[in-house]
């Protein structure tokens, strides 16, 4: 077993989101309980920086107002170190939490980290997933191998907001 699991622990509408604190771009602790009492969109995508990684992002970002208003927060994490996360904020102008989950123990927590086919061979990393998380800390929705392009406008218009 030389790559870990195939199979990943999904998490489900109704699970309780784990917790957990990882270092924002900042390099300062974050606790996703920290945001309990409000609703929470919380995304894993595979590195800052990329095409895809940024449009779902920037997606994210323009959303923020919206969603905002409804109360609902943004974070991402990714495996990224802090420092590359903070050239991202700054290269594309985002505003919200983004996480350095580095030994992948948060990712897996959620099943976004595991066996994914890319290109048609199957590769190890990190699946792109985004949870809906409730004000009482329960999963509300669950999303996993989403494409970067449409999904900020799905789950807005799957949230109603």
């Amino acid at each position: 077993m030389a790559k870990g699991p195939k199979v990943t622990n999904r998490l489900e509408p109704g699970d309780e989101a784990p917790d957990f604190t990882l270092d924002d771009a900042d390099g300062k602790p974050f606790t996703l309980s920290s945001l309990r009492g409000q609703r929470v969109i919380l995304y894993f995508y595979p590195a800052a920086m990329t095409p895809g990684c940024t449009k779902e992002s920037v997606d994210f970002e323009g959303a923020l107002p919206d969603l905002a208003e409804s109360g609902v927060a943004v974070v991402g994490v990714s495996p990224d170190a802090p420092a590359k996360l903070a050239k991202f904020k700054e290269r594309d102008g985002l505003t919200f939490p983004l996480l350095s989950d580095p030994d992948r123990q948060t990712l897996q927590a959620y099943g976004a980290y595991g066996e994914k086919k890319l290109y048609g061979k199957v590769t190890v990393g990190v699946i792109r997933s985004t949870f809906v998380i409730d004000a009482a800390g329960r999963i509300e929705k669950a999303y996993y191998n989403v494409k970067a392009t449409g999904h900020v406008a799905r789950v807005r218009r799957e949230l109603a907001l």
